[in-house]
């Protein structure tokens, strides 16, 4: 059940930070001065989709306190590396955001740690 949680930590951060890159990026860009970024962050803290992505985060930690009654930091925390992976492609297919080979061959190392942490533990 452990890992279970770990699943949906990872799950709901990853929606959280998409959806959020989303919104910020159709919300334009940042406005000069602190009353102008004051009321863009007003802005989209109003959005439905926003507050989800920040629902998905606070549901996210709780899944992760989840986690960590049934598993050792040491091995639950390396499983949330995982979501570099999938922010890498999700946010290829639905950000249309580059992938370029520094980050692909980044990625690759940072899951190969992964597996090997997991294969030593």
């Amino acid at each position: 059940m452990g890992y279970f949680f770990v699943a949906l930590t990872v799950l709901l951060t990853v929606y959280g930070q998409l959806v959020l890159k989303w919104q910020v990026g159709l919300a334009g860009p940042l406005p000069m001065g602190m009353a102008g970024k004051a009321g863009f962050l007003m802005q989209v803290l109003v959005n439905p989709w926003v507050i989800s992505g920040l629902g998905a985060a606070f549901a996210a930690s709780l899944c992760w306190m989840l986690a960590l009654t049934k598993l050792p930091l040491s091995s639950a925390y390396p499983l949330t590396a995982s979501s570099f992976l999938l922010i890498l492609l999700f946010g290829a297919l639905f950000l249309s955001e580059p992938v370029s080979l520094g980050k692909l061959l980044g990625t690759v190392l940072i899951v190969s740690g992964i597996i090997v942490m997991a294969l030593k533990g």
